[in-house]
């Protein structure tokens, strides 16, 4: 749509969030977030595509709830052209897709006659999401052709109930999808039965699909409403019916996962916590971020600028974090210099992330212990040979001495440079109610610091409530002790301390925890025989 004669006014861009899973944004719909002014979103919008937005952007809630609209729709429309008219970028952040069953066509009408330019950024509808992450093909060559999307709110005895033909669907049409049908299922299985569909017909109800908190029940016509009673499934759920639905047990891939529906808390810096909040998510986990530990550079920068302009003189850089390699370099560049200033000096590196975080500087490691520890690198040092050599090790402003005193002890002339600080940040807004109202099956602590912190940001009745039932992953020993110190009891610890092999662990402890209690369900039903 052109923009209309006359003042500047802003833009609104009516984006489709997605079912739930927030990797099935399209790139359009993140292209437009980051440069957003102004986002209005929805409930069933992922709270995590907020993370694209920039941080002074303006946020508005507006969602609703089943039954309950915490904004009725006609402020939500006065809020988009206001915004608007203030000559903003607006994005208006809708679950699923705009123009299916998301009142879309009503804002963008409200657009129109305001003379607010407007784009239309589809989304992947929950329609066709959750029945896929179900394991539930739609279409089938052998099954059906055909498909309709049914809005399942509307109750018998209403006005509009005539604008839905229950004959042509009960007969005419293969597959059904009901969206917001939930509170409206006896009535929908009764149309459906009464206008010619047999009572045998799969029917497959998935609730929260796409996202950790995915769950389904299957049925028929026959005794749905029974199964979706004793399984205490409720809204937001999508319910298909059809032949198809009988594929799910055949086809389901997603809710095999072996972390489906387990919450963990992710105590690293927001900077380090992506890789391992993929991979826990890639699990199905359900991860809530609450960074313990803040970064920042040394509140005293001259050690470490001295120890730069004397790259030169060292024979060996030891990095012991992938913090210390990213303040390290960026000083250096700070100062006008480059890795050509290292001159003759050798790198090692204790352990595989922070190896990974030189090699992506495109420099070669020459060092790293098989022991992703201090002890590990000490070890190697000592058949390396390092008497008389001179050492820098950067580190953060209290480490352990461990290393350096080792390296002396070795024969080595060695320098600390302090390089970063680690510091307790603000707890998010929000965040200890969110943790004590649905506690976390998993804490993960990835450094010694992320322990201390966590005891500093939260008292001990509010730790006591939040770990109700969680239990402690370690990333090493090392962290590991300074959590047994404190007073925890560590019930995860990888053999190597990478975030690859901690998620392993925390994946191989829920399996054993799956096996036991299909052990003891077995036990109990030969007991009761």
């Amino acid at each position: 749509m052109p923009d209309p004669p006359g003042p500047r006014v802003g833009r609104v861009y009516l984006v489709g969030a997605g079912p739930g899973d927030p990797g099935l944004l399209t790139l359009r719909g993140k292209e437009i977030l980051e440069r957003a002014e102004v986002v209005v979103y929805d409930r069933l919008a992922s709270p995590r595509l907020l993370e694209f937005v920039a941080p002074g952007a303006e946020r508005i809630y507006v969602g609703k709830k089943a039954g309950r609209h915490v904004v009725p729709q006609d402020r939500i429309n006065a809020i988009i052209v206001e915004k608007a008219r203030e000559g903003k970028t607006v994005v208006r952040l809708k679950g699923g897709d705009p123009f299916i069953f998301g009142r879309g066509g009503e804002e963008a009408q409200e657009l129109r006659r305001a003379g607010i330019p407007y784009e239309i950024v589809p989304g992947v509808t929950s329609a066709i999401a959750v029945p896929a992450y179900a394991g539930i093909p739609l279409t089938h060559r052998a099954h059906t052709a055909s498909v309709a999307f049914v809005t399942g709110h509307r109750e018998s005895g209403k006005d509009d109930e005539a604008t839905i033909d229950w004959k042509g669907l009960s007969t005419g049409v293969g597959t059904l999808v009901f969206l917001m049908g939930m509170s409206n299922l006896p009535n929908i299985v009764r149309r459906l039965v009464e206008n010619g569909r047999p009572p045998e017909t799969p029917v497959a109800v998935i609730r929260w699909g796409t996202t950790p908190r995915h769950r389904s029940v299957d049925g028929t016509l026959a005794d749905i409403v029974d199964r979706v009673r004793e399984a205490e499934l409720g809204p937001p759920a999508v319910i298909v019916v059809g032949e198809v639905a009988g594929l799910r047990s055949e086809l389901d891939w997603f809710e095999g996962r072996p972390l489906l529906g387990r919450r963990v808390l992710v105590t690293r810096t927001r900077e380090q916590a992506s890789e391992l909040v993929v991979r826990l998510e890639m699990r199905g986990a359900l991860c809530v971020e609450c960074p313990t530990i803040a970064v920042g550079p040394p509140a005293d920068p001259a050690p470490l600028d001295r120890a730069v302009t004397e790259l030169a003189a060292y024979d060996w850089v030891v990095f012991s974090s992938t913090n210390a390699v990213r303040f390290f370099f960026a000083r250096l560049w700070d100062r006008g210099l480059d890795a050509r200033h290292l001159g003759r000096a050798r790198l090692a590196a204790v352990g595989e992330g922070t190896a990974q975080a030189l090699e992506a500087l495109r420099l070669r490691v020459d060092l790293v212990p098989d022991d992703f520890r201090a002890e590990g690198l000490l070890e190697a040092f000592g058949r390396e040979g390092v008497a008389g050599r001179r050492i820098l090790v950067p580190r953060a402003e209290k480490g352990r001495e461990l290393l350096p005193e080792g390296l002396r002890r070795l024969g080595a002339e060695v320098t600390v440079a302090p390089t970063y600080r680690t510091y307790a940040p603000e707890l998010p807004e929000g965040m200890v109610e969110a943790l004590e109202a649905d506690p976390v099956d998993v804490v993960t602590f990835t450094s010694s610091s992320t322990v201390k912190h966590f005891f500093k940001l939260f008292p001990e009745a509010q730790r006591r409530r939040i770990l109700t039932r969680a239990r402690v992953a370690c990333i090493g020993p090392v962290t590991a002790k300074t959590a047994e110190k404190i007073g925890l009891r560590v019930d995860i610890l990888p053999e190597k301390s990478t975030i690859v092999d901690l998620v392993h662990a925390i994946e191989d402890y829920f399996a054993g925890v799956r096996a036991a209690d299909r052990d003891f369900l077995a036990r109990r039903q030969a007991g009761a025989r």
